[in-house]
């Protein structure tokens, strides 16, 4: 459980809130001024801080900037009875995770808390996987289908069956081969891959058993082969359902003799390699239609595997997008930043027809046109295509269900407010058209939800 420490100059105020968050099992502690919260020496140990405004000497403002100086990684929430708009936002941009009016409503702190308490735990298992991996280009992932396909994979990868991956574009089919390279025999070895859709047809030969000086026009000089440079090694086939006929039927026999002629030579040369082959296509369909040979299907296919589509394992989007948004927000050198309560779940309700590597992508044009310290609902949906808007609309509302009627209004009309902000690149007379609002309440509006 958390640790919360309590600022609030009135005594019947702390041991309120001390007595709520006790009973729900957090460890609680609490002092009256911003002056003996600073001089702990244990500031470290605290999960989360939930600090008074209106504090004497030092306000909960000031004290907000200087404990986000010392303790970066713990939680702020600000509370007050005398709020206005600008302190909100003023909190926010000091680095306060949420602001709440006095009197507080309980279940909505708890609601907060619990979500706090969500996102450190995403962050502990992306701490792990980090540790274990040091980078983003692995399978993250711990729902049922995943631990399926892990399974698959340590029991593919010491073997030296060849493996066929199929699975829609963006789902990790090269990883998924990365992974049976690294856990079998050859890891020490080279990992050569080709993407047979990427090299135009008439070099696809050349490139996989290399050629001869004088071959053909443009061959100045010996090359080498993605066989040879393999050799010991694994070779990764991707997209190999868009290789042609005539190069299918020569990698057919090369893999039935295990050797192979460069393009223009008379030499055949040796290899030993193990063949991962990855497609997005229905080889079996392709095979039906004539274009994709039967035998080289067989021969490539003694293990097959097939990975998911995102939106098939929508449990893992959190975990996924808090590991991006951590992952880019070092290497861009924009500093960490936390998903609002409400993100993850507009992130799961989207379909992700890209999968993973557009939810990646996603996270990156987030991370590098995001200035805050805290992604709100308002900046998915700005950049999330149109219609994730009703779903996600619809999500926020049932998510938030036990919040007063005007508080889900203001919610929702941020949301819109944002999104039409965003369709419109800011046009305040066309926003005003749209939506069939006087200017000056327009304007009202966007400065109510600071929205520029």
């Amino acid at each position: 459980m958390m640790k919360i420490f309590i600022v609030d100059d009135d005594a019947r105020i702390r041991k309120s809130l001390a007595e709520l968050l006790d009973d729900e099992g957090y460890h609680v502690e609490s002092c009256s001024n911003g002056e003996d919260a600073l001089n702990r020496s244990d500031l470290y140990n605290w999960d989360v801080f939930l600090f008074d405004v209106m504090l004497p000497g030092m306000d909960g403002l000031e004290l907000l900037a200087k404990i986000r100086q010392k303790v970066s990684q713990a939680d702020v929430l600000m509370m007050s009875g005398h709020s206005r708009i600008a302190t909100a936002i003023q909190a926010t941009r000091l680095g306060a995770h949420n602001f709440f009016e006095k009197p507080i409503n309980p279940e909505k702190l708890l609601i907060e808390l619990r979500h706090l308490e969500e996102q450190k735990e995403l962050k502990r298992q992306v701490a792990s996987l980090q540790e274990l991996v040091g980078t983003s280009d692995e399978l993250i992932g711990e729902s049922k289908p995943m631990q399926q396909l892990k399974a698959l994979i340590a029991k593919a990868a010491p073997s030296e069956g060849r493996v066929l991956i199929s699975g829609e574009n963006g789902t990790g089919k090269e990883l998924v081969a990365r992974a049976i390279h690294a856990g079998s025999s050859r890891h020490d070895q080279f990992f050569i891959s080709l993407n047979c859709a990427a090299i135009p047809r008439e070099l696809v030969e050349s490139e996989l058993f290399g050629h001869e000086k004088g071959a053909f026009t443009g061959a100045v000089q010996n090359k080498s082969g993605r066989f040879e440079n393999a050799d010991g090694g694994t070779l990764f086939l991707d997209e190999i359902g868009d290789m042609s006929l005539d190069v299918q039927a020569k990698l057919l026999r090369v893999l039935q003799e295990n050797e192979a002629v460069r393009v223009g030579g008379n030499t055949p040369y040796h290899f030993d390699v193990r063949i991962i082959a990855a497609t997005n296509k229905n080889l079996e369909q392709r095979i039906s239609e004539g274009s994709f040979r039967e035998d080289l299907y067989y021969r490539l296919n003694v293990i097959p595997i097939h990975v998911i589509s995102l939106r098939e394992r929508k449990a893992d989007i959190p975990l996924l997008a808090t590991y991006f948004l951590q992952w880019f927000g070092e290497r861009t050198g924009k500093g960490m930043k936390q998903f609002d309560s409400g993100v993850l779940e507009m992130l799961q309700s989207y379909t992700w027809p890209g999968n993973v590597r557009e939810l990646r992508n996603f996270i990156e044009r987030l991370i590098i046109l995001h200035d805050g310290d805290r992604i709100l609902q308002s900046d998915i949906s700005a950049l999330l295509p149109r219609q994730i808007l009703q779903v996600s609309s619809n999500q926020s509302l049932k998510n938030h269900s036990d919040e007063p009627f005007r508080d889900q209004v203001q919610r929702f009309e941020k949301e819109l407010l944002s999104c039409m902000h965003h369709d419109t690149n800011g046009n305040i007379s066309e926003m005003a058209r749209r939506l069939h609002m006087d200017r000056s309440n327009l304007h009202r509006k966007l400065t109510q939800y600071d929205i520029h």
